[in-house]
């Protein structure tokens, strides 16, 4: 392919699993968190790591809104009252003021690039309020009352979700699945309790847009059960290659789609110390092994506010020059 395609037509193109002219990049950062209020500078921030990165694509934060703000989760000890809950609705400032702020941010990018913006399933909505230790105890002492829960949490992550594409404009959503670590469910747990509603958000996301990705989240230093969510279907997987998957082709196979992913994103790992010429010869040995067809380059999560945003700009650079 010789024409050179704009970033958007190069995004759009990889998503289909179209051979692009170059391999996209796309990794980000938090925003912080005295931004997280102030809507136009949080805007700001998203707009300018978008240009001074040089990345293709946004995937958009969320950051000061990772749990499920219901007052009914505040203080709870009592499994069973989670039967007591009910969806906080389109009006609730978790929806609107998400739409609100991803509005000011699209429009800051004017049309330049594709937009995804993150969403969490419902367990860890539940999980980012209340904690690990009694989302585990919880789900424990009585399923049912945890997947009552989530499936009241999913009804405003579909309202959220609705917002962030018919409002506030993104091209998809970023679906962050979690809880997979192996030693956290059985297989037939996890399938049971908590795919449910993750298929529930994700189903609804997918018959709104064809830009949607799911980031198999693996955060907590151990390998996820890949096969809990040998179903979930989107454009395209964000994953861990340094903890569930090291082998792009093998990625590639397994998950049906176009992957994203290819740096550690831990910091004192190679994205952070290698010089220049180190991070080309990276990038040209990721491409060799992926290919310009189902492949973004990009890191296994987020990256830390200490890595400078010129090491990525180096990324994306030398992936533009093969």
């Amino acid at each position: 392919m010789s024409s050179m395609m704009t970033k958007r037509e190069r995004v759009l193109a990889a998503f289909a699993g179209q051979e692009t002219d170059h391999v996209p990049v796309c990794m980000w950062k938090h925003v912080p968190a005295e931004y997280w209020q102030d809507f136009d500078r949080f805007a700001d921030c998203q707009a300018a790591a978008f240009h001074s990165t040089g990345v293709d694509f946004m995937k958009l934060s969320a950051d000061g809104y990772f749990g499920w703000p219901s007052p009914q989760l505040e203080s709870i000890e009592n499994v069973q009252d989670l039967m007591k809950l009910e969806p906080l609705g389109a009006a609730h400032p978790y929806v609107r003021e998400q739409v609100e702020r991803t509005a000011k941010v699209i429009r800051k990018l004017n049309g330049e690039c594709v937009a995804i913006y993150l969403v969490f399933v419902p367990l860890s909505c539940l999980r980012l309020r209340v904690g690990y230790p009694k989302m585990m105890r919880f789900i424990r002492e009585d399923p049912e009352a945890v997947k009552y829960a989530c499936r009241v949490i999913a009804e405003d992550q579909k309202l959220l979700v609705k917002g962030i594409l018919q409002d506030a404009g993104a091209d998809g959503i970023f679906y962050s699945v979690q809880n997979g670590e192996v030693s956290r469910f059985t297989e037939a747990e996890y399938r049971d309790w908590v795919m449910p509603s993750d298929r529930e958000v994700l189903d609804y996301a997918n018959a709104m847009s064809d830009r949607n990705v799911i980031h198999f989240c693996a955060w907590e230093e151990e390998p996820n059960r890949l096969s809990v969510w040998k179903d979930y279907h989107a454009a395209a997987v964000s994953w861990s290659r340094y903890m569930d998957i090291m082998d792009i082709r093998e990625a590639k196979k397994q998950f049906g789609c176009t992957v994203w992913g290819g740096f550690d994103n831990r910091p004192g790992t190679f994205l952070y110390t290698a010089s220049r010429d180190e991070i080309e010869k990276a990038v040209a040995d990721l491409i060799r092994e992926g290919g310009r067809k189902g492949y973004i380059i990009g890191a296994d999560c987020s990256l830390h506010n200490s890595l400078q945003d010129e090491r990525i700009r180096w990324v994306a650079e030398a992936a533009g020059k093969i």
